[in-house]
């Protein structure tokens, strides 16, 4: 008898769960939300067959969705709690949207591209479990100052430094994690914010991330 086609989604959700373990990927949550959630339903039609391999796909905007791997491991080194308010700068496809608003108690997601912002609300609330999960499009380098401060920020995108408004809007005992440098040399880097206000920084690995772009999108 053959598998039909949410049997294969969940078989190929669970494999992708395992791939992930074995790239180092540890906490339980972060884990059972990506098992949870249909990485095919973000990725665009014509490239759906290829949502579970560990590559990133172009979606609207001339953005792309990034590698499972990449975004998991952005996400695992954030380690966010159910109590924690999370800010993401660059919602992109939702995916990273999903799997925030399914492991933190209130989440700001923020987009420069109103296409792309749209899309992303409509996915993610489609999946249900999503009343506590505000949109915006705004400049995602300039942060939610009305809204912070954050236990967690997440930046889906690389920037030269890290941008002192968002390291403003992280709360002490917060953590950050971005893509820092230039294309070339990029390093996916780990802030935490001590009690007193200062800033330990720890290099998790290389990272591919395209660069930050500030302002809103002319063109939406």
């Amino acid at each position: 008898m053959s598998e039909s086609g949410d049997e294969i989604e969940r078989t190929r959700r669970a494999e992708l769960v395992l791939s992930l373990r074995s790239r180092g990927i540890r906490h339980l949550r972060t884990l059972a939300a990506i098992e949870t959630i249909p990485r095919s339903a973000f990725a665009p039609s014509r490239l759906a067959e290829h949502a579970y391999s560990d590559r990133a796909l172009p979606i609207a905007c001339g953005q792309t969705m990034e590698r499972p791997s990449e975004i998991a491991k952005a996400i695992d080194a954030l380690g966010v709690g159910e109590l924690d308010t999370v800010l993401e700068i660059g919602s992109g496809s939702g995916y990273a949207t999903a799997i925030f608003a399914q492991i933190s108690r209130r989440l700001f997601t923020v987009e420069r591209w109103r296409t792309l912002a749209d899309n992303a609300e409509r996915r993610v609330r489609a999946l249900g479990n999503a009343d506590h999960v505000v949109f915006s499009v705004a400049d995602g380098l300039l942060g939610l100052p009305d809204q912070g401060p954050f236990e967690r920020i997440f930046v889906s995108a690389a920037v030269e430094a890290p941008p002192s408004a968002l390291l403003n809007q992280l709360k002490p005992g917060g953590v950050m994690v971005l893509a820092v440098g230039p294309v070339a040399g990029q390093r996916l880097t780990r802030i935490t914010k001590a009690r007193d206000g200062s800033l330990e920084e720890f290099t998790l690995g290389a990272a591919r991330l395209p660069p930050a772009v500030p302002g809103v999108a002319a063109a939406l």
